[in-house]
């Protein structure tokens, strides 16, 4: 009974109805102290109704689980039962992959509070090592368990802590125990499994097994994880076989740009992009156990390089691939064989090899010292246990010898800063200061505080200006980035705002401080080391963009940085920022431009990321019922903003017909334009933000658009299903037919939004293998949710010609490939059968003779075919 009402109030908070939601809410957290409450929703995660139900039982036991796991001051409790555990492993191993993505979580949370904090949950390794046995892909046996990637997914989530030192105050931390008995019993016996996965996805040459390449890739994702910061003692003897395997896994990958890149080569790239991570934990963390592979890895790497040629031309990921093998390089040259990092006088400039040495000697270490030697500094206080200590501390050459010859520098102020020679001495303590990264981890957080308030923040209060010593001092906040303690946020993002904030005078540009600035406040980002407060640094960056496209560009990214890492804390200022941000933009964008300028671009990817991150946002705020009204004029004020931008962008007067509108952007300008199609809430609203007009130029943009990009989130189809969903509420003007265009314009016809829209869902079945399912899912939509009268219906006709000869041409240069990749074409052809078959009958034969019986045999054969996984809708469609 209880059961039943948990999964039927769980339905209910997916109601459109907020008062439904809010009502189910309240009911679920009413039954949340029932002993078996847990138990219930795992349950309904596993065998629920439908998937929705699903995966709203799986979220709402991961934020249970959450809650119920650190409630207690911030401390956390083992409290799971060994019962709900076991259930928990036995429902991951076999739920689907939405399920898994959430449930996964739930896992993630338990073992960092149970296992990797306190060492216990004992069955842990057991249960997995015994998954890892019997499952579909590594198992000889017919009938298997459990699902390989749900085991290895969750193996991945069970090493993810494991990346990252535990205590990252102990000089030297040994391997966490937990992490050699994952290493031992399963990822020693997984590499095994792992390299005959190679050697069966590379025998295959030319075409790729989307589920080897799936296991290959996470198997990779498990092994960086492993060695990032430890090398557990059972993996370094298999470190000779793994670099082989790995070798041949970037080996394979080709990046040129004739290649047809298909979902499984996709993920073949990624493996190589993690081999390459891979490669430069080994080498700068790893390096005595990875040093006789170096002339093998080069060489491999080398082959990567080349591709540098091309580097226009390349999508992203290739295109990060080939930044990564010049990483993998340059990790090489900047490392020696020994222990602690090399030195080569002749790889580097003067400065670069001074840094680099002076780095080496702080890390050295010194002759034995007494430990009651006066000259103790904080990291070698004696702690407790160790007052036999006689002479054999040593210690760094840092604390020895370095820190205390840069000392004796004084730091510029009023009184000196006359003086060039104190000035330019200074700059070169700051640049030391810089080297001495690894040097600072090694020493309690009470060492760097003294060092930073001491010789680097004053620069900022002095009220004479100096410039380059300013700039030098950001930069080396940020090369200390991962060094700073928590309670210095304050002071340092002070600092560093007052930088960002700093105008030219007279004589001099500010323009290095305001950069480097900047790049101090990314690399803390990097890092998770946040500001205090949000809201004055993006007023203040927003603010200063343009000052100069170069500045501006370098500003955009740094609003990005910020975005991404402050999550919701920068949601609720979003639509005050993008305000701000489209007034300069605007100012930016010169007209009759094709293609746009890098500062027009990078503005546009800014104010992307920007959407993204407030529809993210917005989800969370509606379910906790906060703020309604304030969520929706903050959706209409983006809308607004981004209309006005878009229409200066497309609607000017000096654009003079789609053939001069630069398609740049379009995949960014999709995001802007979808937040505009999402704010609009009446016929009212639609008018006045020119909906129709900006669909118009976009639908034309993207039908002669053929700058493919392998993203796996494009917004242009998430677009088209907006404004198919818009154009049934309020019939978008010229989505069906498009109007004659006023004189002196000549009465010649031009393609509607519809029917733009379908030339780039053409194109996109038959040039872009990644997109196949988006493009084809976009055919069934675009046929059967408009409403077209008998006037209309000669568009829609044209639409079904279209996609059925586009579709069935993609079938039958694939057809000689796994069937899995047939489903999404032989779908698309049935909903243009069932508006018109003996149109598409035609067509089909058209194409081939004897097409349309290939086409009814193929369909036949997917609905008999127990891999095709057919839903029932799509079982009707077919039917």
């Amino acid at each position: 009974m209880e059961a039943a009402q948990i999964a039927q109030l769980l339905s209910e908070t997916l109601s459109p109805d907020g008062n439904v939601v809010r009502t189910a809410s309240e009911a679920l957290d009413s039954l949340s102290h029932l002993p078996h409450f847990p138990f219930f929703l795992l349950s309904i995660a596993a065998g629920g109704e439908n998937q929705g139900q699903k995966v709203a039982a799986a979220t709402y036991l991961k934020n249970f689980t959450k809650h119920s796991i650190n409630n207690n001051d911030g401390t956390s409790l083992s409290k799971v039962s060994k019962e709900f555990k076991d259930q928990l492993m036995q429902t991951l191993l076999l739920v689907e992959p939405a399920v898994l993505k959430v449930l996964v979580e739930v896992f993630r949370v338990i073992a960092v509070a149970e296992f990797v904090k306190q060492n216990l949950w004992p069955e842990l390794i057991p249960d997995l090592q015994s998954a890892i046995k019997d499952n579909n892909l590594v198992s000889n046996s017919t009938i298997c368990k459990w699902n390989t990637m749900n085991v290895l997914t969750v193996l991945h989530a069970l090493l993810r802590p494991f990346q990252y030192f535990l205590n990252p105050k102990v000089a030297k931390e040994p391997v966490p125990p937990q992490l050699e008995l994952i290493a031992k019993e399963i990822l020693v016996p997984l590499l095994s499994v792992f390299h005959h996965l190679v050697e069966r996805a590379l025998a295959t040459h030319d075409r790729t097994e989307m589920e080897v390449e799936k296991v290959l890739l996470t198997v990779c994702k498990c092994v960086h994880f492993a060695v990032r910061s430890h090398m557990p003692s059972t993996l370094a003897p298999l470190l000779p076989s793994l670099c082989r395997d790995l070798i041949c896994i970037v080996g394979s990958l080709s990046l040129d740009c004739s290649v047809t890149v298909n979902d499984g080569y996709l993920m073949r790239l990624k493996t190589g992009k993690r081999s390459l991570l891979i490669f430069c934990a080994f080498i700068s963390r790893h390096r005595k156990y990875s040093d006789k592979f170096m002339p093998d890895i080069i060489n491999c790497v080398l082959n990567i390089v080349k591709f540098i040629k091309n580097i226009t031309e390349l999508d992203f990921l290739s295109e990060r691939i080939v930044s990564l093998a010049f990483d993998v390089i340059s990790h090489v040259l900047e490392t020696g064989p020994e222990e602690i990092s090399g030195w080569r006088e002749d790889l580097f400039t003067a400065r670069k090899s001074a840094i680099n040495l002076l780095g080496i000697i702080s890390m050295s270490k010194g002759p034995p010292m007494s430990a009651s030697s006066n000259s103790l500094s904080l990291s070698s206080k004696r702690k407790k246990g160790e007052k036999n200590k006689r002479y054999s501390q040593r210690r760094f050459m840092g604390e020895l010898f370095v820190l205390p010859f840069l000392s004796k520098f004084p730091i510029p102020s009023e009184a000196n800063a006359s003086q060039p020679r104190i000035l330019n001495d200074y700059f070169g303590v700051l640049m030391a200061y810089g080297a001495l990264e690894d040097f600072i981890r090694e020493q309690e957080s009470g060492y760097i505080t003294t060092l930073i308030c001491t010789r680097v923040l004053p620069l900022y209060t002095t009220s004479v200006c100096l410039p380059y010593l300013v700039a030098t001092a950001n930069w080396v906040l940020g090369e200390l980035a991962p060094c700073l303690p928590e309670e210095m946020s304050a002071d340092v993002y002070s600092s560093l705002f007052k930088a960002l904030a700093m105008p030219d005078t007279e004589y001099t540009s500010c323009y290095p401080v305001r950069i480097s600035a900047a790049g101090a406040i990314a690399a803390l980002l990097e890092n998770d080391y946040l500001p205090p407060e949000w809201l004055p640094l993006l007023e203040l960056v927003s603010g200063r963009i343009s000052n100069g496209d170069q500045e501006s560009s370098i500003l955009f990214q740094l609003l990005s940085s910020m975005v991404e890492a402050g999550d919701e804390n920068v949601a609720v200022h979003i639509p005050y920022i993008i305000s701000s941000m489209v007034h300069a933009i605007s100012k930016l964008m010169p007209a009759n431009l094709e293609p746009w300028p890098q500062v027009v671009e990078q503005g546009f990817a800014a104010l992307a990321t920007m959407a993204q991150s407030w529809e993210n946002f917005v989800p969370e705020e509606l379910e906790q019922n906060e703020s309604s009204e304030k969520w929706a004029s903050g959706r209409a004020t983006i809308g607004k903003a981004f209309s006005a931008l878009l229409q200066q962008a497309w609607l000017s007067p000096d654009q003079e017909g789609a053939a001069s509108r630069p398609p740049s952007c379009i995949d960014d300008s999709s995001t802007l334009l979808l937040s505009i199609l999402s704010s609009v809430t009446g016929s009212n609203v639609l008018l006045e933000l020119k909906v129709s007009e900006l669909l118009l130029v976009w639908a034309d943009l993207i039908a002669d658009w053929h700058a493919w990009e392998e993203s796996e989130d494009l917004s242009v189809f998430d677009c088209i299903k907006e404004v198919v969903n818009l154009h049934s509420k309020y019939r978008v003007k010229n989505f069906l037919v498009r109007q004659m265009p006023s004189p002196p314009a000549p009465p010649v016809p031009q393609c509607s939004i519809v029917e733009g829209i379908g030339v780039f869902v053409s194109e996109a079945i038959v040039q872009y293998p990644s997109a196949t399912w988006r493009a084809c899912s976009c055919v069934h939509i675009l046929l059967h949710a408009p409403i077209y009268s008998f006037e209309t219906d000669g568009v829609k006709q044209s639409l079904a010609i279209t996609f059925s000869k586009a579709a069935f041409s993609r079938f039958k240069e694939i057809q000689s490939k796994p069937r899995s990749l047939w489903k999404p074409l032989l779908l698309a052809i049935s909903s243009c059968y069932l508006c018109y078959p003996d149109v598409v009958e035609g067509i089909l034969e058209k194409v081939e003779c004897g097409g349309f019986a290939i086409w009814a045999s193929a369909l036949v054969f997917l609905t008999s075919s127990f891999e095709s996984g057919l839903l029932a809708s799509e079982i009707k469609l077919i039917g």
